[in-house]
């Protein structure tokens, strides 16, 4: 019996996989099927590449229920944009659940995984931020600051979006995109104590390893989602934050005690509330979230393979029998 293997390039997937609600609810489900203790998840295969200034994650997961799962292969080459090449690219591969023989090729170039994470944010704020956003504030001025922001929206509609980066140019051009993408006031700031003080709601977007976030800049009412930390050596919130914090909410815990931001706080002695609630126990009122609007609130997202899986898999939901893409017989 022949296979058939469809292959997509980022440009057809673009075309037909958008960051919207349901991308959102897609994302919870994998959160939602982490907490039910079934997935198999395997740790994250992480490879530092200091000699390249680059980085390979490959992460994969099985949920049952699926017909497929995915492995996500996402080098990071932070270079490369002096050749005129993005900094990151790479591809997910889904596999039947049944078979094990390959079912499809997604060449995304990151795109997915952009998508994914950037819902998993969402995620994050609709089950952890306050129920009124008036202000959120992103710290970073990449792809994922911009599609953090767009995520954060549909859940939390706020009214105003402030910026900080390093690189004043690059913020001011982030700025400029969210304000015409949402339709809102965005401006930047030039300190980012300052953002975070104005804001009910921040992301931390960077590739931080040394914290762009203190812990004495946290207030009453604020909710952080750290996604930049997701090997060893990252770090973009000071552990004692973590302490301070009313709550503190992993994607998983034997990720983040490792790749995250957790582990900066383990590591300085800082961490002493034992074993932290993770999201999809949130949503799933398996651990409390928050209590009410004047809790300081932290998401600490490393990425999952579940995520992985699950978008890969609406993705082939999405494109059935059509005839989508390049189809081979292997």
């Amino acid at each position: 019996m022949e296979n058939q293997i469809r292959i997509m390039t980022e440009s057809e997937l673009r075309d037909i996989v958008r960051l919207d609600l349901e991308m959102i609810d897609v994302i919870e489900q994998a959160f939602v099927a982490l907490a039910g203790g079934a997935v198999v998840m395997p740790p994250i295969l992480s490879m530092d590449l200091p000699m390249a200034n680059g980085e390979v994650d490959v992460k994969t997961a099985y949920i049952p229920g699926f017909d497929g799962f995915a492995i996500k292969v996402s080098p990071g080459f932070f270079d490369n944009p002096k050749l005129g090449l993005a900094s990151l690219n790479g591809l997910m591969i889904l596999f039947s659940a049944q078979t094990g023989l390959v079912k499809a090729l997604f060449l995304d170039n990151g795109y997915l995984t952009d998508i994914r994470t950037a819902a998993a944010g969402a995620v994050a704020a609709r089950h952890l931020a306050p129920s009124e956003v008036e202000t959120a504030g992103v710290i970073g001025t990449g792809v994922q600051a911009r599609l953090q922001m767009q995520a954060a929206h549909l859940v939390r509609p706020f009214k105003h979006v402030l910026v900080w980066g390093r690189d004043s140019v690059k913020a001011q051009a982030c700025a400029e995109d969210l304000a015409k993408s949402l339709g809102i006031e965005a401006e930047t700031v030039t300190d980012p104590a300052q953002l975070v003080a104005q804001s009910q709601l921040v992301v931390t977007t960077t590739p931080a390893r040394d914290p762009v976030l203190r812990a004495e800049w946290l207030h009453p009412g604020l909710h952080v989602t750290a996604m930049g930390s997701d090997q060893e050596g990252k770090n973009e919130i000071e552990a004692a934050a973590l302490a301070r914090a009313d709550l503190y909410v992993a994607d998983r815990v034997s990720q983040t005690e490792k790749l995250g931001e957790l582990r900066s706080a383990i590591e300085a002695g800082l961490w002493t509330a034992g074993i932290p609630a993770e999201l999809g126990q949130v949503i799933t009122g398996q651990a409390p979230g928050r209590l009410n609007d004047d809790q300081i609130t932290i998401a600490d997202l490393t990425g999952t393979g579940a995520q992985d899986t699950a978008i890969a898999s609406h993705v082939a939901a999405i494109l059935g029998d059509s005839t989508a893409g390049t189809v081979i017989t292997a």
